[in-house]
């Protein structure tokens, strides 16, 4: 049986907080520094895009924590107009992170621009950032299935707006934010369901809570001063490493310095519920965002995992796949509603962790929301060819399962990893016992 035992301190930069750091940066006026930053594919993307129009940058490595190199990006803008045209379309590559919240800073700029990415991105939904884009007087075009290419016709003259998200979604409240810091007057954003709140913190928006709703207040055109930032560890890649440790019995893992933010951290509630050895050591708050180091152990399995709460899936909507996986492997029962936002990530998602996992023995039931999976009626002898969909979080779930269990998995595009966690394999490795 494999054990996994040790302590995690290259876990990777915050994926999100990154892309949000890069561009609430290029809107500052002065020099910004963002220290810990991620060389994931996705935010060198959210860097690309901005050094194509026209902010200037520069990465650096410098000594971090725990006697290992870290990445430091330095800005330079002039401010929310800080902006010029592109000379061809920008390329997104496969961070629809970085297609969405790069367009509400575009949906600003006096000039007309283009945003494409790979095969995947290109398919995924964008008329839920055009719409309010649209409201604010921004010219957006989409293609006739309403995906990318997203064509940006942006005005000086944005109006300011009253907008409620009519889906939790923290991109689609971003991008908003975004372009609002740009509009003649003050918006609200109106959630009924929390998304995470990165956006907020970082540009220090307020927010009200008031009758079931939270109301982002966004000031138009007020001065920007730049600040530094730091970058905590990613806890959508650290869930995986929790995972590891959970399947594994006999397992120890520390993960050192992880964001423990409420709005993405909640799979660790999940989890201790389900009766997981998980504790929180050395938590304190830097730059508004909770960090801590999270202990796991196995000692004791898990009870079969249920989420089926609206807010709690907006919580863990990236971190479903590996606790699925996780759920199906340790308890031989997962059960998922409320989730109909999977099927527009890098892949459907839903539909990737049902075939997958019915290639491995399981019986699962797929429904529009989500999915169940029932129980493993046979194990496959040899090894089994696993379907990646070229999404980073599907393949890294089912290296998991397989790493820990011992069970022979062929899985395919296996270098997808690289778009969130370059150093995947190699965490892995050290860990085992």
């Amino acid at each position: 049986m494999r054990v996994f035992k040790g302590e995690v301190t290259a876990l990777p930069p915050d994926k999100s907080i990154s892309h949000r750091a890069a561009l609430i940066g290029s809107l500052l006026e002065g020099t910004t520094e963002i220290t810990n930053f991620s060389g994931g594919f996705d935010n060198q993307s959210t860097l690309g895009v901005l050094k194509d129009t026209g902010i200037t940058l520069r990465q650096e490595e410098i000594d971090g924590a725990y006697g290992r190199r870290i990445r430091r990006v330095v800005m330079e803008s002039p401010g929310l107009w800080g902006f010029k045209a592109p000379s061809s379309p920008l390329n997104c590559n496969n961070s629809g992170s970085t297609m969405r919240m790069f367009a509400g800073i575009l949906a600003a700029q006096p000039f007309e621009s283009v945003l494409v990415g790979d095969n995947s991105l290109m398919k995924r939904p964008m008329k839920r950032i055009a719409d309010p884009l649209r409201m604010m007087g921004a010219e957006i075009g989409l293609s006739p299935a309403g995906t990318a290419p997203v064509r940006v016709i942006g005005t000086k003259d944005l109006k300011p707006i009253e907008y409620r998200l009519p889906v939790p979604s923290a991109q689609v409240k971003s991008l908003v934010a975004l372009a609002a810091l740009h509009a003649d007057g003050e918006s609200r954003i109106i959630e009924t369901l929390r998304s995470r709140d990165h956006t907020e913190v970082m540009l220090g928006l307020e927010a009200i809570e008031k009758e079931g709703e939270r109301i982002i207040v966004v000031p138009g055109r007020k001065r920007l001063e730049a600040k530094p930032f730091l970058v905590p560890a990613d806890p959508s890649a650290a869930c995986f490493i929790v995972a590891l440790g959970l399947l594994a019995k006999g397992s120890e893992i520390v993960i050192r310095d992880v964001c423990l933010n409420p709005t993405r951290a909640a799979f660790l509630d999940i989890l201790r519920d389900a009766g997981a050895g998980i504790t929180i050591e050395n938590s304190r708050v830097i730059g508004g965002e909770s960090i801590g180091d999270i202990l796991v152990s196995n000692r004791s399995g898990i009870a079969p995992l249920t989420i089926s709460d609206p807010q709690m899936v907006a919580f863990v909507i990236d971190e479903i796949p590996m606790l699925a996986v996780l759920s199906a492997f340790a308890a031989g029962r997962f059960e998922l509603h409320h989730a109909e936002e999977l099927r527009t990530k890098e892949s459907d998602r839903i539909d990737a962790l049902v075939v997958n996992l019915q290639r491995l023995g399981f019986e699962c039931e797929q429904y529009p929301d989500g999915f169940t999976v029932k129980g493993r009626n046979a194990v496959p002898q040899g090894k089994t060819v696993i379907e990646s969909f070229d999404d980073h979080r599907i393949a890294m779930s089912f290296a998991v399962a397989g790493k820990a269990t011992g069970c022979e998995l062929d899985i395919t595009d296996i270098d997808v990893v690289g778009v969130s966690f370059p150093n995947f394999f190699d965490i892995l490795d050290g860990l085992e016992a």
